[in-house]
């Protein structure tokens, strides 16, 4: 049997990650905190209907605690985390693109302007609650209609699982000319803030 690797983490239990997101998991994982993930079981579209007048950051914080509470009622005694992220850019809000002509759609919104994604993340620990959001600005760069479809092309299906139609860990850093933000909050889980709250609440071992 092999060994777990070496851990900063100190609970007995793993971190219970409110998302089925690789990505998210990856980055923790990277970080060395052992992980088990549990798909909140929430309608995000419905909640995001009652919402109506929450800015961008403020959705985004109420989504990832929607799916933080719903895992943690579902695992008492478990360290749940929620994170959500909210594409924004002159004033609306994206969802992921359902197929590729949606992708062509968002794309051909983005070109040329600044957009914001808020990244949200909500830890439960026996009741208490730590939530915050971080916020990434992209500047995509002015893209034609035969520059998108060769984006589209070259990056397939992959782009439907990203809320900009993009991954900005693959092809898609291609379309940006400038990125202001850390990289783990632009992938959806803003990482060295998290770290340092899990420390604060003495679950890490430095």
């Amino acid at each position: 049997m092999t060994a777990a690797p070496p851990s900063p983490w100190l609970p007995a239990e793993p971190l219970l990650l409110a998302s089925a997101s690789a990505t998210r998991r990856d980055l923790l994982a990277a970080a060395g905190l052992p992980v088990e993930t549990a798909p909140a079981r929430i309608d995000e579209r419905a909640l995001e209907a009652e919402s109506a007048g929450l800015t961008p950051p403020e959705l985004a914080r109420r989504l990832a605690l929607a799916k933080a509470e719903e895992v943690a009622a579902r695992h008492p005694g478990r360290i749940v985390i929620g994170a959500d992220q909210v594409l924004a850019c002159d004033g609306r809000v994206f969802h992921k693109p359902a197929d590729l002509d949606g992708a062509r759609t968002h794309l051909a919104r983005l070109q040329g302007r600044t957009h914001a994604l808020h990244a949200a993340v909500a830890i439960l620990r026996d009741g208490a609650r730590e939530d915050f959001v971080e916020t990434a600005r992209m500047t995509m760069r002015p893209l034609d209609g035969a520059a998108i479809d060769a984006y589209l092309r070259l990056a397939g299906k992959a782009v439907t699982t990203s809320v900009g139609a993009y991954q900005l860990e693959g092809l898609g850093i291609h379309l940006f000319e400038r990125i202001e933000g850390d990289h783990a909050t632009i992938l959806g889980l803003p990482l060295t803030p998290l770290l340092a709250r899990l420390r604060g609440m003495g679950l890490l071992a430095f």
